[in-house]
């Protein structure tokens, strides 16, 4: 877990869930291991036996001995300073139950609380996870846009748009077959964020090798009052804003937005983002309790384009102009981004409810939830514009057997179900205009999961948690484009503004309906020794079927021209605009182990991994970054380490560090041996030193180093260099109402690759190094009434 806010826990809940209640119920006490206590309300909260909760947030606590990480043995002595008379556990309790809850979990898992986020003038999702060890998230253009996330496996190309279940609350952002838009993941909208990787998002409903993200919402009773909130600084950066929650007997409320708009570090870097959400809990009885979602977000931003190396080290600002002829030879590949204006805009509606009830041992949770996405995604013209509009419903229902009022449920069930339709357009891109037409496409897509795993104490503190699951998705696809041809575009690679005579290739149908089912069996044992330490071993099996996306894709384009033209001055020559690979679906069997625990003032989180991967879905692109299509790769390896470590070296001074291991490889490939994936970072140090100054102003440094060239191709011809990169932030709390921050982000004003495109094979003169933002100066206030 994440040990940034890992606590001290020194006690357990004395109680159980019985529907009665009576009697006094004892509290915990959570001392702070490196800076400050959390205790944020995880009332939505994707741990196992979590229910929806709207109790108030004051609570005293005793310090009582920690019980079973399983079971509650016999009572606790009573304890005369702390006797809560509520009927119910506090919130602040609640949350350090989650809190053990991940501290006992026998896999790798992370919590960040809102405090783990630091209020930031650039505010990014790569920032808020920074500090979870086995979690890469590369910012791509600067800001909230299309961040590329590596966890264990997770899709390597840009845009990332598989290969992570992204939840609100519980339920699915993601679309019926997998797919998401990850700059609707809104960090600064979230209270706490969950982070399940591997086989322990298996009960959420994955279908996934790397795992799953649950972005937990505020409540009008962990969150009352009213706050509000300026920041910006370089680049453009103008950010606001605000919320306002409250509880009435049994009704709390809470509702927040955020806008920010950013010009950006290069040229044609624009973009903007406004989220809306709220929620509504009602407590319909002491036993039962629901709560009802809904958000809005709607994000835009400027694509501007990889550039090459040469490029990204004498003026990493520069948009790129595409490929240049050199005596009759096209140098220097890569998108136009200069004239086809790549841009993303995209909204998503959702609304959804959770309901629990607790009935004795019986804890009963059903959810529903539905999203509706718009997007237009103008690519280069080899690909073109692409929109699609569309709405997912998801259904779940899960049941929960504790007859010890334990931390982890003895017995637990869960069905999901998702069920989806889209339909999607394909445009020319005309100088960064829509043109014509060439496809349509009505995509639907279910997928059923079913889940069953128990914990199971067998002697002392050692427990065996066996579960299954099973996975059964459909990916149909209705080609409803009526033309008996497609028209093609082009413009000459010697001048790339002038027009080409247009031409067009043959429709070829492009449906396709695919079904996938599968089992995933795991088996974990974990150990606890005494209160503050956890061993655990465990195996498992993977399924994950292909998104629409890998299923069809638009080909045959250059830099030069759309889909179908592979050579731009021919405008006749027959070649198919759409490829549709029959995919298989990836597979995996994983052995993982691991071991944390905390000892006086240090804490430390480390786990290791093996997966042998069957199947591997790989997006392909050629050197020009045009798309070559989705494939199947034989044979896979994925072994890394998740390791995190904090220490508190005096009661004001404390620091923690966050590596990341990643050994991604092919095995006996034929064309490319065993050699790494592209895309994938090897070594990652996230390392942060904090000081509690005084008991109102903190001073923080950070270092982000990525110690070790990254592969961009998967031949391993190309690579990006090494980085290290500082960054500066301190805060200060004027009063009881007012709070203002500073930062400073890339202090020294390295010059180095965010992130780059994946491609098969690369050229040395590749565009496909998308440039990190140079020095920023970030600034901002916050007050809560």
């Amino acid at each position: 877990m994440n040990l940034v806010a890992q606590t001290k826990t020194e006690t357990a809940m004395d109680a159980n869930r019985r529907a009665s209640r009576r009697g006094s119920l004892r509290t915990m006490t959570a001392a702070v291991l490196l800076s400050s206590t959390s205790q944020a309300c995880l009332a939505q909260s994707a741990t196992p036996g979590s229910t929806i909760t709207l109790e108030p947030v004051v609570v005293e606590a005793p310090r009582q001995p920690v019980r079973s990480v399983v079971r509650q043995r016999s009572p606790a002595p009573r304890s005369a300073a702390t006797v809560m008379p509520a009927a119910t556990p506090s919130l602040a309790l609640l949350a350090d139950v989650v809190r053990q809850r991940f501290e006992i979990l026998p896999g790798g898992v992370a919590l960040v609380s809102r405090q783990d986020m630091a209020n930031r003038g650039n505010p990014t999702l790569a920032n808020s996870l920074s500090g979870v060890p086995g979690l890469i998230v590369q910012n791509f253009l600067g800001s909230n846009d299309q961040p590329r996330i590596q966890m264990r496996g997770s899709a390597q190309q840009n845009p990332a748009e598989r290969g992570v279940l992204v939840l609100s609350n519980g339920l699915p952002i993601n679309r019926a077959d997998g797919s998401y838009i990850i700059g609707f993941a809104n960090a600064q909208q979230a209270e706490s964020i969950e982070v399940y990787r591997g086989y322990m998002a298996n009960r959420l409903g994955a279908t996934v090798l790397s795992g799953a993200i649950n972005f937990v919402s505020p409540t009008g009773s962990s969150q009352p009052g009213t706050q509000i909130g300026v920041s910006g600084g370089s680049f453009g950066q103008i950010n606001s804003s605000g919320q306002v929650g409250g509880k009435k007997d049994n009704v709390d409320a809470f509702i927040q937005f955020d806008t920010s708009r950013r010009d950006g570090y290069r040229g044609y870097n624009s973009s903007e983002r406004v989220s809306v959400n709220g929620n509504v809990g009602v407590a319909l009885s002491e036993n039962v309790k629901t709560r009802f979602f809904m958000g809005y977000t709607d994000l835009g931003f400027d694509v501007p384009g990889p550039v090459n190396k040469t490029t990204l080290y004498a003026n990493p600002k520069q948009v790129n102009p595409g490929p240049t002829v050199v005596g009759g030879v096209a140098v220097n590949p890569g998108p136009n981004a200069v004239r086809d204006k790549p841009r993303r805009e995209a909204s998503q509606f959702m609304v959804g409810n959770r309901t629990t009830a607790v009935f004795d041992a019986h804890l009963f949770d059903v959810a529903m939830g539905y999203i509706y996405t718009d997007d237009t995604f103008r690519f280069p013209i080899s690909s073109g514009v692409r929109t699609t509009q569309g709405g997912d419903f998801t259904g779940v229902a899960r049941y929960a057997y504790n007859p010890a009022a334990a931390l982890l449920p003895l017995f637990e069930t869960t069905a999901q179900y998702t069920v989806g339709s889209a339909d999607r357009g394909y445009y020319l891109n005309q100088s960064g205009q829509t043109g014509a037409q060439f496809g349509a496409n009505r995509l639907n897509a279910q997928t059923l999961s079913l889940y069953t795993g128990a914990n199971i104490p067998v002697w002392h503190q050692l427990v065996v948690s066996p579960s299954i699951s099973y996975a059964y998705a459909t990916r149909d696809n209705d080609d409803v484009y009526g033309s008996a041809r497609r028209p093609t575009i082009a413009y000459n690679p010697a001048n790339p503004t002038v027009l080409l005579p247009n031409g067009s290739v043959a429709t070829q149908s492009t449906s396709y309906s695919r079904n996938y089912s599968g089992w995933s069996p795991s088996l974990a044992l974990s150990y606890r020794p005494d209160a503050v330490q956890t061993f655990f071993i465990a195996g498992s099996h993977s399924f994950e079927p292909p998104t629409h996306d890998d299923l069809i894709a638009t080909i045959n384009g250059t830099p030069n021209s759309s889909p179908g033209r592979p050579t731009p001055g021919n405008p006749s020559l027959a070649a198919a605009a759409f490829a549709t690979p029959n995919l298989s679906a990836q597979t995996a069997n994983t052995v993982e182990g691991g071991w944390r625990g905390r000892a006086d003032r240090f804490s430390w989180d480390v786990v290791t991994y093996y997966s042998w991967v069957d199947n591997e879905l790989l997006t392909l692109r050629d050197v020009t970054g045009a798309l070559l299509g989705a494939v199947n790769a034989d044979r896979t390896t994925h072994f890394g380490v998740e390791l995190g470590a904090g220490m508190k070296f005096t009661d004001r001074l404390s620091g923690r560090i966050a590596y990341t291991y990643q050994d991604f490889r092919f095995v006996d490939d034929p064309s490319r041996g065993n050699n790494r994936l592209g895309g994938v970072v090897p070594h990652l140090i996230y390392a942060q030193l904090q000081l509690q100054a005084t008991d109102a102003w903190m001073v923080q440094g950070a270092v982000r180093w990525s110690p070790a060239e990254v592969a961009v191709d998967n031949m391993n011809t190309l690579f990006a260099d090494p980085y290290a990169v500082v960054d500066l932030r301190s805060e200060y709390q004027i009063d009881k109402t007012f709070r203002v921050f500073g930062e400073i982000t890339n202090l020294f004003d390295k010059t180095y690759a965010a992130t780059t495109l994946v491609v098969d094979q690369a050229t040395a003169s590749q565009a496909a190094f998308l440039p990190a933002d140079g020095r920023g100066f970030y600034a901002g206030i916050k007050a809560k009434f």
